[in-house]
Parts: C-alpha cells; sequence; structure tokens
C-alpha cells in the first residue's frame, strides 16, 4: 500500500504543530483530496479537529498501547482510499515514552511508515541559530527524514529572510512561514486544549482560520510532491473482521507478554483464568445470531475514544448506538450493554447530575448484571457522586477534582475475570486526569499497574468495568469480542 504521506513535527511542544497539521489538512481538503488524519501519540483532543478539517475520523498512531508492530497496518486501515495521509505527532520529534528510548515517539513512527518529516519551528527569538537547530534535529537519527521546515510566529518580512538565508546554508527547504501576528488561538483549560466537540461553531470557525493561514503561509505543491515521496507501507492494512477473528496468541500484541499484577502474585497465582485464551466462537455467533446492541457515550461530556474500539465491536457482531448523557433521557432501544470513554464530566458534572431518568436506568442496566465498560470520565459518571454532584451510584465510590495532574503509560495485568478479559491478560494503557477517587468497599480491582508504580486500580463487580486506564483495543481484539458475547447472553 502507497499513500502519499507527511508527519508534523518540532522540536518541542508549543510551536505550533497542531496549528500546521490541522490547517494542512482542511488546507488539502479544500482542493477536493480525501485526506487522512492521524496523531502520534495516546491524544484524543487533536483529532478532534482533524475530523472537523477532513470530514473522516481522527486516528491514533500510539507504538505503546499497540505495539510497533501495528502502527503502519492501522494506518493503512485509516487511509484505506484516500490522496494523501497528515500524522501530526505528539511533543518534541525524538520524545517518547518516559526512558523507553524512541518508543512511542513521533520519530519512530514516522519510521515505522517511511514518511518524510516537516519539523515545525518556533522562530519567534531566532535568525541564524536556526540552522544550526534544523541541522541538529536532522542529523541525530540518520533514520528520520526531514524534508524541510516550516517557519512559526516569523516576526517580518526581515526576519523571514533571515531564517530563509539561514536554512539555505544548512540544505533544509523551507515549505512555509507563517506569522506571529497571524497566530490562531485555541482555547485550553484543565487537560489542555478543549475539545472540538465542546466548541460547535467556534471550532469551525477555527479549523477554517487554520486552514487559511496554512494556505496563505506554505507551499501546498511542495508539500503534496514531499508527501509523494513516502515509500510503500509495508504489510498489510489493519481489519477490524481479521482482527477479531483470530485467536488471542496468533495476533500481535502485549497480551503474551506475562509479569505479575502488581500484588505480589506470581503469573500463576494471578492468571486462574489465563488457560482459556484460546479463540472463543464469538466471531462466528456475531456472523450468525443476534447483533446485541451496545450503548456507547459520546456528545461533548464524553469525547475520548478511539474509533477502532465501535469498528472491533460491529466486527464483532455488535450494534453500536450511540447516546449523549447531556440529554438523552434514555438509553438507547434494547440496550445489552454500555461502553462509557473518556471526556470531562467534571465539566458538566451538574448536567449529567440533573438527568436523574437516564442515571437510574445506567444503574438498572448495571444492576441487571449486563456488561458495562468505563473508562476515566466513565469511571466517574458511574460513581456515587461526582465534587458532591449525584452521578448513577453504580460504583460506592466518591470522585472530586485535586489539584495534580495524573497522567502517564502504564502496564498493567487484569487482576480477575471481567467483561473485557480473563485474568492475567496483560494490556497497556494511559493515565489522564485531575480527578481523585474515594472507594467504598466490597469491589474488586480491575487492574494491577506493574509499571512504572505496582498498585491496583479500577472495581470490577457484576458486569461491570471500570478503571481510570484508557486503553487501546486494537492491541487486544478479544476485548471487544469477549464484551459482545457477553452482550449477546447476559
Amino acid at each position: 500500500m502507497s499513500v502519499p504521506r507527511l508527519v508534523i513535527a518540532a522540536p518541542s511542544s508549543g510551536c505550533g504543530k497542531t496549528t500546521v497539521a490541522t490547517g494542512l489538512m482542511a488546507a488539502f481538503a479544500a482542493r477536493g483530496l480525501a485526506v487522512s488524519p492521524h496523531k502520534v501519540g495516546p491524544d484524543y483532543i487533536d483529532p478532534g479537529y482533524h475530523a472537523l478539517a477532513t470530514g473522516r475520523a481522527g486516528r491514533n498512531l500510539d507504538a505503546y498501547l499497540c505495539g510497533p508492530e501495528l502502527v503502519a497496518p492501522l494506518f493503512g486501515h485509516g487511509a484505506r482510499g484516500c490522496d494523501v495521509a497528515v500524522v501530526e505527532g505528539v511533543m518534541g520529534l525524538y520524545d517518547g515514552a518516559a526512558g523507553q528510548g524512541e518508543l512511542a515517539s513521533t520519530a519512530q513512527v514516522a519510521k515505522l511508515l517511511r514518511a518524510p518529516v516537516v519539523l515545525v519551528v518556533d522562530a519567534s527569538s531566532q535568525s541564524r541559530s536556526v540552522a544550526a537547530l534544523v541541522h541538529g534535529f536532522a542529523s541525530w537519527d540518520t533514520g528520520v527524514r526531514i524534508g524541510g521546515v516550516i517557519l512559526n510566529k516569523v516576526g517580518s518580512a526581515r526576519h523571514e529572510a533571515l531564517l530563509r538565508e539561514a536554512l539555505e546554508e544548512a540544505g533544509v527547504p523551507v515549505l512555509g512561514a507563517l506569522r506571529r501576528a497571524s497566530q490562531v488561538e485555541t482555547p485550553s483549560r484543565h487537560l489542555g486544549l478543549v475539545p472540538a466537540a465542546e466548541r460547535g461553531a467556534a471550532a469551525v470557525s477555527a479549523v477554517a482560520a487554520m486552514a487559511a493561514q496554512v494556505s496563505a503561509g506554505c507551499d501546498l505543491d511542495a508539500l503534496m510532491a514531499l508527501a509523494r515521496g513516502a515509500g510503500a507501507l509495508p504489510g498489510a492494512a489493519w481489519s477490524p473482521a481479521e482482527a477479531v477473528s483470530l485467536p488471542t496468541h496468533d495476533h500481535p500484541s502485549r497480551s503474551a507478554e506475562r509479569r505479575d499484577d502488581g500484588s505480589g502474585r506470581s503469573d500463576g497465582e494471578v492468571a486462574r483464568g489465563s488457560g482459556r485464551r484460546e479463540r472463543s466462537a464469538d466471531a462466528d455467533a456475531g456472523a450468525a445470531g443476534e447483533r446485541p446492541v451496545i450503548a456507547v457515550a459520546g456528545g461533548p461530556a464524553f469525547t475520548f475514544s478511539y474509533a477502532e474500539h465501535a469498528e472491533l465491536l460491529e466486527a464483532a457482531g455488535a450494534q453500536v448506538v450511540t447516546f449523549d448523557p447531556l440529554r438523552d433521557e434514555r438509553l438507547p432501544e434494547g440496550t445489552r450493554g454500555l461502553v462509557v470513554g473518556g471526556g470531562f464530566p467534571e465539566v458538566y458534572a451538574s448536567e449529567l447530575g440533573a438527568n436523574e431518568s437516564l442515571r437510574e436506568e445506567i444503574a438498572a442496566l448495571a444492576l441487571s448484571g449486563a456488561p458495562v465498560a468505563a473508562e476515566c470520565a466513565g469511571l466517574l459518571y458511574l460513581c456515587r457522586e461526582l465534587d458532591g454532584i449525584p452521578m448513577c451510584g453504580v460504583l460506592d465510590a466518591a470522585a472530586r477534582m485535586g489539584e495534580r495532574l495524573t497522567l502517564g503509560y502504564r502496564d498493567a495485568v487484569a487482576v480477575g475475570d471481567s467483561v473485557l478479559a480473563v485474568a492475567g491478560t496483560r494490556m497497556r494503557g494511559h493515565e489522564f486526569h485531575r480527578t481523585v477517587m474515594e472507594p467504598g468497599a466490597g469491589e474488586a480491582p480491575a487492574w494491577g499497574v506493574v509499571a512504572p508504580r505496582r498498585r491496583v486500580e479500577g472495581f470490577v463487580q457484576r458486569g461491570v468495568h471500570a478503571s481510570y486506564l484508557h486503553t487501546h483495543w486494537a492491541s487486544e481484539p478479544a476485548v471487544a469480542r469477549r464484551f459482545t458475547e457477553r452482550c449477546r447472553t447476559s
């Protein structure tokens, strides 16, 4: 598979990657091109702006959560049928998982995709020194091909001329220059940018402004020519249907790498169900039997989800129906299971609490033993209360906003059997929140976190699996298969 593609990177965060990447996606789309948007890392917010720019689902490429071997296949799946793909990087070009070398860095993803890199440089406080900066990034890893530079926050025509002269000496093409006075402002709060779904028309206007800025300041033809120089992708594109039909041990994932669960017990002690890792009849039943309705929370309060999750559930035989807990007073008709992903329930706590009829219906569904999977915001929504405001009361726990940000990748092992996994299943996750929990007693933990610090985390009770960890189900498709089968039989 060969799709023209570019990776938009920077020396550090704050240089303007999101503005350039989103603006470039929208500018290419305005030319009538089918643009595939991607984001390196676990970030859920930038892909929302990418989706506005392109009209396609923004997709993540995370070599830590899914493994390096799935980066190119997942990219191929998202980019199938597109004219060009734009991949926005994360942090600085060579920054990745802490203490893991290049793992999960933009540089690693660029190499896995055999894609040229465009370096976005904040030039606001330098002139000739920009050449030394770019030379250092271009020569640090010869496996990374920096095909050009976009200068951001340029002060004047004279400033731009000095920068271009310096980079000409360095032999790196300048593919664009954006003036300091025309920066697009995107509001932020405690976890980063405000999601596009919350901003409505303002987000649409912001994306249009980014497109106009990039179109005016960048050489789109040269950028497209650079994208066409990307090499052929290795291997075949990922397929949700093929993924859910594979035996667990045949799928390239983290589950085969076994460790203890963080509670001090050995693999043998914790993995009492791990011998049942063979392929079940889920996929066959999904093809021939009932398609259970799985309700997936959406709307402004629950914007964090990976597109592949719904695709895997549908491939496993489910009928996925999205609902908005801020507005819908009932679950979708015939709901047999519930998925509540991440987002910002703390921002909408009053509205969520006021929707009493839906809260009661969710509590009744959970009490019946129906499968419920909740991550981060979903965990908070299932609690007894959030900042003193009543939530669904499925879990005997109270949550509140804290002062410190909890952020980072996690290695975890399923402590016991649940609707998502058998005991001993290993997955990697990402934690990103400012809330703290005051749990009650009685629920079993969901995960044993083994790195970077040993602890247990989350809740399992009846059919509920709730946790702070965001996971990517493409790394372990058996999760979607198992969850759908439980929905079918519960």
